[in-house]
């Protein structure tokens, strides 16, 4: 029993004059035999030999993780909080070690959610990580050695280290690099240039349909053919672009929404002229009255790309094509539409979610009712729309390229839209405009618990 009070007034007079930045193995043992760690002696301190710089750089990730491991959450807990403690009591050694709130865990952070700066608030997103700000012990996880600092008015500042350069912003803030949004638009469109000189070209190879007629479908042998089928998969297409542009204009983070929109469309009808071109299928119905076109001279295509490009390749808008079955670029926007309406609207809002389905749905099934397609052109639209989709975000939200110079290589377009982009985008909305007055407090008005934002119109919804 002294043994143990003379190694408790030891360590404590060796705390308060030098601080844990002193620290050796022994010390550090004592400190976690104090707090009454000690079946972590051996693992923290004779196998990892940590001191006391090490400690106060630990953070949660790193119990957690290997080589540690720890499995035990009630032991990962305690030993967190102790942590935060001492690293609160040796501010000046971290700053010393370079470590002010950065490698360490999160000392300045507070121990529950707080509410964003600038008088906007976060409600906690479940799939975004609990909202901008990380609370309750958890740590926001930045790119390439991103770390925390207070700034000089109190605010939390984030600095993050892409492509060897550095930024500095607000923590849980995200830069919507406008001028990347005028680049992802503008290849979008020449990606649609590209896409309708294309199908100019393909026009003159389609097959003759005396020779080659219709191939065997299951679906288009089984459905009669519904004349007005195919302008309603285009409404549909329209209703779905409507929508989105309303919540383009209510995001917070319009900017990010429409880039990636751009970027995902546009790889898509890339790749969809190269099929296109390598491969010619023969017509899909004996209603479709295409035959091999032949134009007189260059200037003739260009107008004929230029009538394409303008009217968006729509019936609606009076323009006619033949030969761009592999694959189907109606499918193609439906479902891009679909799943940027799902994916960037909160969860609850299961009407919005039903009515983007259904007409998604039903657009597929106009487009094939009206025979302006095979079955294998769509189901491929909507395989390679969806699967890019999701690679797209997940690479996004988990920042995995950020560790792979491999994936920088091979998704380069990717890499230099997401570069600054800190994780998942949450679902921020906010009146864009000064006027109507009462449009701001309508969409900022509603948060749990009947508080209402004082300085701002934002909010973030689950």
């Amino acid at each position: 029993m002294s043994h143990t009070v003379t190694a408790g007034v030891v360590y404590n007079a060796m705390a308060s004059e030098h601080g844990a930045s002193t620290w050796r193995c022994k010390q550090v043992a004592q400190w976690l035999q104090e707090h009454g760690f000690d079946n972590l002696v051996e693992l923290l301190c004779t196998r990892h030999r940590l001191d006391g710089p090490s400690l106060l750089a630990l953070t949660e990730e790193d119990l957690r993780g290997p080589p540690l491991g720890l499995t035990v959450l009630g032991d990962i807990k305690r030993l967190a909080i102790s942590l935060r403690q001492l690293q609160r009591q040796n501010q000046a050694q971290l700053e010393e070690l370079g470590l002010q709130s950065g490698g360490s865990l999160a000392a300045r952070l507070p121990l529950a959610p707080t509410v964003a700066t600038e008088g906007s608030w976060d409600i906690s997103d479940r799939r975004y990580n609990e909202g901008d700000c990380p609370g309750n012990g958890t740590e926001l996880r930045l790119r390439n050695g991103g770390r925390f600092e207070n700034g000089s008015d109190g605010k939390l500042i984030c600095h993050t280290h892409s492509n060897g350069r550095c930024r500095q912003h607000l923590a849980g803030r995200l830069d919507p690099e406008v001028w990347k949004t005028v680049l992802s638009v503008v290849y979008v469109f020449l990606v649609f240039g590209l896409t309708s000189f294309v199908m100019v070209i393909v026009h003159e190879r389609v097959p003759d349909m005396r020779t080659y007629p219709p191939l065997p479908d299951i679906f288009l042998d089984s459905v009669p053919r519904i004349p007005w089928a195919f302008a309603m998969a285009e409404a549909c297409g329209l209703i779905l672009c409507y929508m989105l542009v309303l919540i383009l204009l209510l995001h917070k983070h319009r900017s990010i929404l429409l880039r990636r929109l751009c970027s995902l469309i546009g790889t898509v009808f890339l790749l969809r002229c190269c099929t296109m071109f390598v491969t010619s299928l023969s017509v899909p119905g004996q209603h479709l009255k295409c035959a091999s076109k032949t134009y007189g001279d260059s200037w003739e295509k260009i107008q004929r790309t230029l009538t394409i490009w303008v009217g968006f390749g729509m019936t609606l808008t009076g323009v006619q094509t033949c030969g761009d079955y592999m694959f189907s670029g109606h499918t193609v926007v439906i479902t891009m539409l679909n799943f940027f309406v799902t994916e960037y609207t909160p969860r609850g809002w299961n009407m919005i979610h039903t009515i983007s389905w259904v007409l998604n749905l039903f657009g597929i099934f106009f487009i094939l009712a009206a025979h302006e397609h095979y079955s294998i052109d769509v189901f491929i639209a909507f395989y390679i729309t969806t699967r890019l989709f999701l690679y797209y975000h997940t690479l996004a939200n988990t920042r995995a390229y950020q560790q792979s110079r491999r994936a920088r290589i091979w998704f380069p377009m990717f890499s230099f839209f997401e570069c600054n982009v800190n994780g998942p985008v949450p679902n921020q909305y906010h009146w864009p405009f000064s006027k109507p007055a009462f449009m701001k407090t309508l969409i900022g008005i509603r948060r749990p618990g009947g508080v209402v934002p004082q300085h701002g119109c934002t909010v973030s919804f689950k």
